[in-house]
């Protein structure tokens, strides 16, 4: 039963049960430099706060730049086969009904008959179709089928390591004793300057893929322009079609089509046009 108390004005109050410590409920607590005493509370008031979902995203993001790493390295890249398949057989009777203003090589490495705009590439020893350029570290061609998923992997990769910059440059303290913050810092600071390069590679990249994307044309296409026959002829891209249709054909393969084909729809507007005048 509560027993009365008596508060220095003369008042009596009503005393309940006293309770033990938490101390002694819980037992005695250590505490580690550096590590959190109560993780389980920090855990749930970051979850309660939304912050568990920044690291999530970035884990996220960390996943699917692998996995776009995993794909393009191991994918075919648009190899052209010696034998050739029913697609590929369907899409040489779709190239032999149309008029061929510059004749199809013929591999000198592999002796298969190259596709407009196929190169052989020396360390795959294979023959590529759209061929953009070896990539060494991804140890794989880049070429017709794996060159979105190669740009969306560096727009990825980017993104990942301009968010680790940004974690970076966030850690640091400057207002410190050059010693202390040596020992302290150095590291950090170490890791921001190589994200800082990184980023900087994989910005220049992006931004050169996206605008070969955009007008429809290949880093090998871009470079050796000048060495290739059926550039040559041409003053400017036979393949571009235009901002839209260039990405619509790059991404989503729209229209379809051979680049025969649109080869020779260009050279019958080039036509068209000098007879018109």
């Amino acid at each position: 039963m509560p027993c009365p108390s008596q508060d220095p004005s003369g008042a009596h109050q009503i005393r309940g049960p006293s309770r033990a410590p938490s101390s002694l409920i819980l037992g005695p607590t250590r505490s580690f430099p550096g590590i959190d005493s109560q993780p389980s509370l920090s855990l749930r008031q970051w979850e309660e706060q939304g912050e568990l979902l920044l690291p999530l995203i970035f884990l996220l993001l960390v996943l699917g730049s692998l996995l776009l790493y995993l794909a393009v390295s191991l994918m075919d890249p648009g190899y052209v086969n010696i034998q050739p398949q029913p697609q590929e057989e369907a899409k040489e009777e779709q190239t032999a009904m149309v008029p061929q203003t510059i004749p199809l090589r013929r591999c000198r490495y592999c002796l298969v008959l190259q596709p407009l705009r196929a190169r052989h590439c020396r360390e795959c020893r294979r023959c590529v179709r759209r061929y953009d350029h070896h990539c060494p570290w991804m140890e794989n061609c880049v070429g017709e089928r794996n060159h979105p998923l190669f740009v969306a992997y560096l727009a990825l990769q980017l993104v990942v390591l301009l968010w680790g910059l940004y974690l970076a440059w966030s850690g640091l303290r400057f207002f410190q004793p050059w010693g202390l913050w040596l020992r302290s810092s150095g590291l950090l600071f170490a890791t921001f300057l190589l994200l800082s390069l990184f980023s900087l590679v994989a910005g220049l990249l992006l931004a050169s893929h996206l605008y070969l994307v955009a007008s429809n044309t290949t880093t090998w296409e871009f470079i050796s322009s000048h060495r290739i026959a059926y550039l040559r002829q041409r003053p400017g891209n036979p393949f571009d079609r235009g901002l839209i249709r260039n990405l619509a054909h790059f991404f989503c393969g729209w229209p379809s089509g051979s680049w025969e084909t649109l080869w020779a729809e260009e050279e019958e507007e080039e036509e068209g046009s000098s007879q018109a005048v």
